[in-house]
């Protein structure tokens, strides 16, 4: 087990995957202090609200006191966009992160993009990474950017690859009720999802048997067309399932457009067999009537 005395988690990137995390350690029987940054000024004061001890931090604005405040780390989660310099914190802080006595545990949140496309081909941790996109190419240089860490300086980095994030308010059942749900069909195409509660219980997986420079895939079990998972959100939710509109006519934005050209099926076995996860959604239907089982939850408090 973790020694929970004193551990302290700060979330670079206090966005939707971080709220949860931290939500999850506020409200678990062992003690934590949970902070982190944004870029915003009325949305720190909002984390502040809920007792997140929060910064204002981006690549303009670095942290005034990283000596002071780093040190009272235990564990550190980056979940920042890079950009073609790869990721800010690292830029800006990664000097100051060394050798920190009380530093656990260090994950970046990646994206299963560094995989490239494969044709519809299985990839698990060992596949090499090949990129085809603009922002796989920047996540697998922040990633070797990390990992120099742990290969330099013994930092307790862990990469975690994740998939389509979805969950309560972030599912195809918003994408539904705002009416720009399309039914997009590629022949062949298919990609993996990950619950928003399954990288929690994964991260915290992680926190209990930490393994320095290792890498894992976050994702569920069945890679499907998002075609197949529109139709089973307008099938919940009571709503008429758009027509398929054929990939080619599609007409589609480029950030769009880049999610088509990778195709694969990523593999989770190493997060289940190194860290014991049972996935609590393990395939897209199980993690729909989840989001909307929480947010029937919600309104009935």
């Amino acid at each position: 087990m973790v020694e929970q005395k004193n551990n302290r988690l700060f979330c670079f990137g206090y966005g939707y995957t971080a709220d949860y995390l931290g939500h999850a350690l506020q409200h678990s029987n062992d003690s934590w202090t949970v902070g982190g940054t944004t870029r915003d000024e009325e949305r720190r004061k909002e984390l502040l609200s809920r007792r997140v001890r929060a910064r204002v931090f981006d690549q303009m604005s670095p942290i005034a006191d990283p000596e002071t405040l780093f040190s009272r780390f235990t564990h550190l989660l980056i979940s920042t966009p890079p950009d073609d310099r790869g990721d800010p914190v690292f830029n800006l802080h990664a000097q100051e992160l060394i050798n920190l006595p009380n530093l656990k545990w260090v994950g970046y949140l990646s994206s299963t993009g560094v995989y490239g496309d494969r044709g519809g081909a299985s990839v698990d941790e060992t596949a090499e990474t090949r990129p085809i996109s603009k922002r796989g190419s920047r996540r697998e240089l922040a990633e070797k950017q990390w990992l120099s860490l742990y290969e330099r300086h013994g930092v307790p980095v862990h990469i975690l690859r994740l998939s389509g994030i979805y969950g309560p308010g972030r599912s195809a059942l918003d994408s539904i009720r705002a009416g720009v749900a399309r039914r997009i069909e590629k022949p062949g195409h298919k990609f993996n999802r990950i619950h928003v509660d399954d990288i929690v219980q994964t991260i915290l997986a992680s926190f209990e048997k930490p393994n320095p420079g290792s890498i894992y895939n976050l994702s569920d079990d069945m890679p499907v067309p998002s075609h197949e998972v529109i139709a089973y959100a307008c099938q919940l939710l009571g709503r008429a399932v758009p027509p398929l509109l054929p990939f080619d006519q599609a007409d589609l934005a480029p950030i769009a457009l880049s999610f088509y050209k990778d195709n694969k099926h990523v593999l989770n076995n190493k997060i289940k067999n190194e860290l014991g996860v049972t996935l609590k959604y393990p395939d897209y239907k199980a993690g729909l009537e989840g989001c909307l089982a929480a947010e029937q939850s919600a309104q009935a408090e």
